[in-house]
């Protein structure tokens, strides 16, 4: 499957470390929520696309 590139430059950054901040936060506190939400963030983050921006037609890719 080849998905369209709609997470931008920065919005990759945030998405990466915002991502290792919950999944830590929820490996190391039994926070299971958290650690799945981190999992879609890294994976979002350094695949470079978000299928709810492709869902509502965004992309912070320029």
């Amino acid at each position: 499957m080849n998905f369209p590139k709609n997470v931008g430059p920065m919005d990759k950054n945030i998405r990466i470390g915002a991502g290792a901040v919950l999944l830590l936060f929820g490996l190391l506190k039994g926070g299971w929520l958290f650690a799945l939400i981190g999992i879609v963030l890294l994976a979002t983050g350094f695949m470079g696309t978000c299928p709810a921006y492709t869902l509502i037609g965004k992309s912070t890719n320029k």
